[in-house]
This record gives structure tokens, sequence and C-alpha cells, in this order.
């Protein structure tokens, strides 16, 4: 794919929605952080569900360590792997807590040190609550890289740096969000939505489908 059509392709996606977030609910750089924590293997929606209860509840590094993990997972046992999770939350509430004053870092390397937090958690984090370069790469960002032809690579990170590469910079700080909501609700899986796709005529893929 060549540069006009990659920038034909954002200049779209800004029109329809100019500025796009994550569909976590979350009031805080911390709640952010624990709510992308949660949607590891769980969708947005099961996490804003357990989210709703337990950040009224609590929502501090402080509040949240303090429950206690038998309480946090009663919280969050409606989403998959809650018992790691706890563990994990809670560990990154005292570390928080210990290093930095219960403030989320803003650093890659200091987010992946915290317990549960992976490269693609701590590019969330960076991205939308510190506004830094970073493309998260999950499930939808992946397929929609290599279907349409924007940014093809065979793992995760080679996507995730093609894609810093390749899109043109204006649009690179929200790419992340874009890419995802496109792989959510058009570029679907197993039936992409092609009818109705605002980039139809410019994706590459071999295999278009109906509406």
């Amino acid at each position: 794919m060549n540069k006009t059509k990659r920038a034909e392709i954002f200049s779209r996606w800004r029109e329809a929605n100019p500025a796009p977030t994550t569909e976590l609910a979350y009031s805080s750089t911390f709640e952010l952080l624990i709510a992308v924590i949660l949607s590891a293997q769980a969708t947005d929606v099961s996490v804003n569900k357990a989210t709703e209860k337990l950040f009224p509840a609590a929502n501090t590094p402080e509040t949240i360590h303090a429950l206690g993990l038998t309480k946090l997972k009663e919280y969050i046992k409606t989403i998959g792997l809650f018992n790691n999770k706890a563990e994990n939350i809670i560990k990154t509430c005292r570390i928080l807590i210990d290093r930095y004053q219960s403030e989320v870092p803003d650093s890659r390397e200091a987010l992946e040190e915290l317990p549960g937090v992976g490269r693609k958690t701590a590019n969330v984090v960076l991205n939308t609550a510190y506004k830094q370069i970073a493309m998260a790469v999950d499930t939808h960002i992946f397929r929609v890289s290599n279907r349409t032809g924007i940014a093809p690579g065979k793992s995760v990170l080679e996507v995730e740096k093609r894609l810093v590469r390749l899109v043109p910079e204006e649009f690179l700080l929200d790419a992340h969000h874009w890419l995802i909501l496109h792989g959510r609700y058009t570029c679907v899986a197993r039936k992409p939505r092609c009818g109705s796709c605002l980039i139809e005529d410019l994706c590459e893929s071999k295999q278009k489908t109906g509406p």
C-alpha cells in the first residue's frame, strides 16, 4: 500500500470520528491502567460492568490495595483470568504506592515492570493517558493492518513497528483507536462488513464480502 492511500484511509476515519478514544470507562490514569489490565482476553463491555461497581468503592492504589485480594476478586470475578489479574493488581498498587507516590509512571520501562502490564497495556496507557505516540496492537489492529494492507506483518511487534513507521505523522496519535474501532465494528474477523466500509475502495484485501 502506498503513502497516498494510507493518508486517505486515515483522513476518512478522522472525518467520521475526529476524537476517537478507548471504549473502556475511566476517569483517571490509574483507573485506565486497572481497566486495561482487566481487559486482557476480555471484552471492554465486561470490564466496564465490573469497574462500574469497583471504582465507586476503590479507585486509587491505596483503596484497592486496602480491599485485599478476596474482596477485589468479588468485584472482578465475572472477568476471565480474574484470579491472576487480582493478584497482579494488588502487587501493582503496592509498587505504585512505594515507588511512585501512587502516580502511574509515564515511561514504557516503568510501566512494563508493573505486574500484569505487558507491552500492549503500556502502549494503551502511554497513548491514551499521556498522549505519546504508541501503538497497542491487539487482535483487531493486527487483523486490520494485515487484511487491508495498511501495515502487514507476521507478528504483533512487527505490525506495531510498521504502523509507527508508515502511518502519516498527523494521524499517529489517534491511529490506534481508529484501527481498533474499524476492526471491532466493520472489519470483523469472520465476515467483514465490506459493503458498509468507509475505506472499501482503498482496501487491498483480496477477499471482500457484501454488506
